[in-house]
């Protein structure tokens, strides 16, 4: 990756030089630093910088109103909001405003780093991304299964195309939130979740409520893992798992989500056939 270049935009002349030291010690060019919007413009236009981290509280107006101002001199340039404000409120501001990243006053060197180096890899981040994650979820699903039951599934029917699916009966979708959003969907029939449940509860009548709980927790896990594993990779992906959402139904529609790359697999247990799809979006999701 090229040097990326820095400007500092803060009133506070503390949080300049903190900030200064900072993005300089972790390997960034500073190449100037501005305490209001004029100032803010005019290093802008001559330094050329790729990102400019962008307090909240600024003179005149407000770090918001000031990156578009920005933005209509480099429409490409990266802002990062660097304050101690940080509700959801700003957060829809910034988002609107197309601000890339969020770090929060006092500041954590390794995280403002983190931040504008995903900010700045994000094509051959998500390539990186993109060529790497069905290998790790399909490691994840078979591991756990390994683990678990002592048996590997059997993968066959993968496709990259987004497909409209008709459930077989669950489904269990995770949330994927990072660098960039996704989600992971297990598909199985209730005989299928009926086997599991029945094995691990070490029961011969599953509830209702043991099959969710333990296709959840499954799910949890495997994706779990395999976020583990691309972050480990590269810990630029920053990737997490919101909890599972439970979808009972033989005629529930998988959706065909607008992903910007997906992949499913058909991978067959001794309990039965398992699909899992798994997509990621270019869009930051954090």
């Amino acid at each position: 990756m090229k040097e990326i270049k820095v400007a500092v935009v803060d009133d506070s002349p503390f949080s300049v030089a903190m900030l200064t030291n900072m993005l300089t010690e972790n390997g960034f060019q500073v190449v100037g630093s501005a305490n209001n919007l004029q100032q803010a413009v005019d290093v802008v236009a001559k330094e050329k910088p790729d990102v400019v981290t962008m307090d909240i509280t600024m003179p005149e107006v407000d770090g918001i109103e000031c990156t578009k101002t920005l933005h209509k001199l480099d429409p490409d340039l990266k802002v990062v909001i660097v304050s101690s404000m940080m509700d959801d409120e700003i957060i829809r501001k910034a988002k609107r405003a197309k601000i890339s990243g969020y770090v929060q006053k006092p500041v954590d060197a390794e995280e403002l780093t983190l931040t504008i180096k995903r900010i700045m890899a994000d094509e051959e981040l998500f390539a990186e991304l993109d060529k790497l994650y069905y290998t790790v979820f399909k490691e994840a699903l078979s591991d756990t299964f390994n683990k678990f039951f002592h048996a590997v599934p059997e993968y066959r029917d993968e496709q990259k195309a987004n497909i409209e699916q008709t459930s077989r009966g669950i489904s269990s979708v995770m949330g994927i939130i990072g660098r960039y959003g996704g989600r992971m969907i297990l598909d199985m029939s209730t005989d299928t979740a009926s086997g599991i449940a029945r094995t691990l509860f070490k029961i011969d009548q599953p509830t209702k409520e043991h099959i969710i709980n333990v296709i959840g927790e499954l799910s949890n896990i495997i994706a779990g893992n395999a976020c583990s594993l691309m972050n480990k990779s590269n810990p630029l992906f920053g990737l997490r798992v919101a909890p599972p959402t439970i979808v009972y139904g033989e005629l529930i529609k998988i959706s065909n989500s607008e992903l910007n790359t997906v992949t499913s697999v058909k991978a067959d247990t001794t309990f039965g056939e398992i699909y899992m799809n798994i997509g990621f979006n270019r869009g930051e999701c954090e």
